[in-house]
Order: C-alpha cells, then structure tokens, then sequence
C-alpha cells in the first residue's frame, strides 16, 4: 500500500505530466490532446513507483518495457519520459516538426525511452506480447506493460494477441485499457460496442482481469498493478475508468479526441492546468 506521502507525489507527479502533455501538443497548435490527457496519471504510477527503468541508460536489458499501443497518445509518454529524466521535456516542443525527434506517433528509433514503435491501431499488442515472450524465453523476471485504447480494441489484431499471450501464459505482461469511452467518430458504444464490456471480452479469453473504478486515481490504479504482479499463469488486463481530455479545460468538457483549439483557448487551459498542479502540490 502507498503511503500518504507517496499518493501525494504521484498526484504532483501526474498534474506535472498533464501540464507537459499541453505544452507539447501547444507546441504543434493541434493534436491528440483527449486520449493523451486521459492517461496521465497511469503514467505516473507506472513510471513514478512501478516500473523499473534506468533514464541514463533507456535500453538496459533488464528493464521493464512499456508499449503505447495507442501510438497517437505519443504526447503524453513524451512528457513523462521527459520529467523522468530521458531528456529535457523542453526537447519535446518540437512535436511532429521538422528535424524533429518526437513524431506524433511515438518510434523507439527517434525517441529515449520508448521501447516499440507504434501507430498503426492494433499492432502495439502484438509487439509487447512479442516482446513478453522473448523476455520469458530469456528467463526474464521484468514485466511488459502494454496500454490500449477502448477505440482501439475494434481491432482484431488485438484479440489474436490475447489469445496468444494467454496460451503461452505470459503472467509478466500487463495490458492497461484506456477506456475513456470515446474514439475519433463518436462514442466507442455507438462506433463498435462489446457487449459485456471489453474485460468480460478479455477474461473469454483467459485473461485474469481487474476494473479500476476511477482510472484517474493513482491509489487505484497502484493497487490494481500489485494485484497483477501477484497474478500466476495468466497475463493481465486493467480496465482504467477514465475521463477522456481530463485536465484539458477545452477537451475534457466534450471529451474530444483531437483538438485544434484557439491560442486564447490553449492559454487557458494551459494557465488551468498549472493552477491546478500548484493547488495539489499545496496539499
């Protein structure tokens, strides 16, 4: 269990990726601010507690690999890897430009830190599935985070490596559903709806499963890795309840996917945005 001191870190921890994750996509005027602003608090669990990384040296061979399958979301890893230590945050103001090293889709050629390139929907599963089983064949201890969109689990691909990872039971890989229940054109239940909901799609096929409440509480979501890490002979998936654009004052109202907000618009939420992170960091 955290304690008091640590909670409170990782809610300093995640408003600071929030604040991040606008200035980057300001950066650019327009982008992926929805889905990237959803996870900023798993991101800070899995990079401020969980995980074990070493910034000065991103390809250590005993890490723990984390894959966005949701390459789209690329803004908000950039952040996070950013205030982490892999390079200056400021670096990645330079989101999808010229020359530079952080695309809108995130790719382990351009950026420290990264593990997988990703983008095209669906194939992020399989590289970390790919990846958990190369890492057990080594005889590994390190685990494979992998985090996918509610969107993106259309994808068929997504199930066929479900399948796979629970046939070869891969219990070091962790699979995190965003599910903010929204994709680009509409909501995820008018676009393609899982009948009993996608955890209940992943425990058909032998998945041990757990639903986080509120995806945006880091206690939760910490507990919910532990219980994972205790879990034998089974991958695992966390569904994370999620507000889509959440601490975006233009996103989060209409839960929007991708945004091209005014300057007006990105000063205020970006002067939000900051208030905020002072207000927790004042607790």
């Amino acid at each position: 269990m955290l304690t008091e001191k640590r909670v409170h870190e990782l809610k300093v921890f995640a408003e600071e990726i929030r604040v991040e994750t606008l200035k980057i996509i300001h950066s650019r005027g327009f982008g992926h601010v929805g889905g990237s602003m959803s996870l900023a608090d798993a991101m800070a669990v899995l990079y401020g507690e969980v995980m074990n990384v070493r910034p000065e040296e991103p390809r250590w061979e005993d890490r723990d690999w984390f894959v966005l399958s949701k390459g789209h979301g690329g803004p908000v890893m950039y952040a996070t890897l950013g205030l982490k230590g892999f390079y200056p945050v400021e670096d990645a103001y330079t989101l999808n430009q010229p020359h530079t090293r952080f695309p809108s889709h995130t790719d382990r050629r351009m950026t420290l830190g990264v593990d997988l390139t990703t983008g095209s929907l669906g194939q992020g599963m399989s590289e970390a599935v790919g990846a958990a089983l190369a890492n057990k064949m080594k005889g590994k201890t390190s685990h494979v985070f992998v985090t996918v969109g509610d969107g993106e689990a259309d994808e068929g691909q997504i199930w066929e490596g479900a399948q796979f990872a629970a046939h070869y039971k891969l219990d070091h890989l962790i699979c995190l559903i965003d599910d903010n229940k929204r994709q680009l054109d509409g909501t995820c239940e008018q676009v393609m709806g899982h009948a009993k909901g996608i955890g209940a799609k992943f425990d058909a096929f032998g998945w041990n499963v757990i639903n986080v409440a509120d995806g945006n509480d880091v206690s939760q979501i910490y507990d919910a890795v532990m219980a994972a890490y205790e879990t034998e002979g089974k991958p695992t998936c966390i569904v994370l309840n999620t507000i889509k654009g959440k601490g975006a004052t233009f996103a989060e109202p209409i839960g929007a996917h991708s945004s091209q907000p005014s300057e007006e618009e990105w000063e205020e939420a970006i002067k939000a945005a900051e208030e905020r992170l002072a207000a927790v960091r004042a607790q």
